[in-house]
């Protein structure tokens, strides 16, 4: 009885894929080494980050596996589609890590913690909780003191989304302070829109202006 976690089924090789069928189907199975059949009666439970129907299609995945283990599907929204969880996340990686680590447990600012909200994280949970970690352990200043986005390391301060146009540090210095400023409000606000989703209610209470002039501001940027 009980339950068996199945982690990342999409990265099995396919003997593995043949073994766990087998187990599946009989409902049985023999130790290396053994002739004795060994029942099974466990709930499975499996998770992958692949598209399972696109690797049976491409000849990856047994489908006959596929279907056995495609019961009662749940898709979990990948961490950029559900970026208002960050912080919370952060927070309780920031805990667990000091904990864990002794490392001086610092408090996040709001300007670093949208530096971490604006990041896509394709490698999801595992590569937000790394990159905390790094941050607990090369983040400069008091520890008393709350992580800035200025004391970002300089790998985890690069983290906003780039755009086609965007501008660095030499060229804003080369023009004048209208267009440099202009500049940075666009892709500023871009970020902020971007961090919340879209939301432009939460964008405005964040960076501190009335949501109408907000608005009106995103449209003369031609951010939208």
């Amino acid at each position: 009885g009980g339950t068996l976690y199945l982690d990342e089924v999409g990265d099995m090789p396919r003997e593995t894929q043949n073994k766990i069928l087998r187990v599946l189907v009989d409902q049985s199975f023999q130790r290396v080494g053994g002739s004795t059949k060994v029942n099974v009666d466990v709930r499975i439970v499996s998770s992958t980050a692949r598209d399972l129907e696109r690797e049976t299609q491409e000849g990856n995945f047994r489908e006959d596996l596929f279907h056995r283990l495609a019961v009662v599907p749940m898709r979990v929204p990948a961490l950029a589609e559900r970026r208002e969880d960050i912080p919370e996340l952060v927070t309780n990686f920031v805990s667990l890590i000091s904990r864990a680590t002794g490392l001086p447990e610092r408090e996040i600012g709001d300007d670093a913690m949208a530096v971490l909200q604006a990041h896509d994280w394709p490698g999801n949970l595992r590569q937000l909780r790394n990159n905390v970690e790094r941050l607990l352990i090369l983040a400069r200043g008091d520890a008393a003191e709350a992580i800035t986005a200025e004391m970002l390391p300089a790998e985890i301060g690069e983290m906003l989304p780039t755009t086609p146009g965007r501008a660095g540090g030499e060229h804003l210095m080369s023009l004048p302070l209208r267009d440099a400023r202009e500049i940075f409000e666009r892709e500023y606000l871009k970020a902020q829109v971007d961090r919340f989703g879209g939301n432009i209610s939460r964008t405005a209470e964040f960076v501190g202006m009335e949501r109408s002039a907000l608005h009106r501001k995103l449209k003369s940027l031609g951010v939208g």
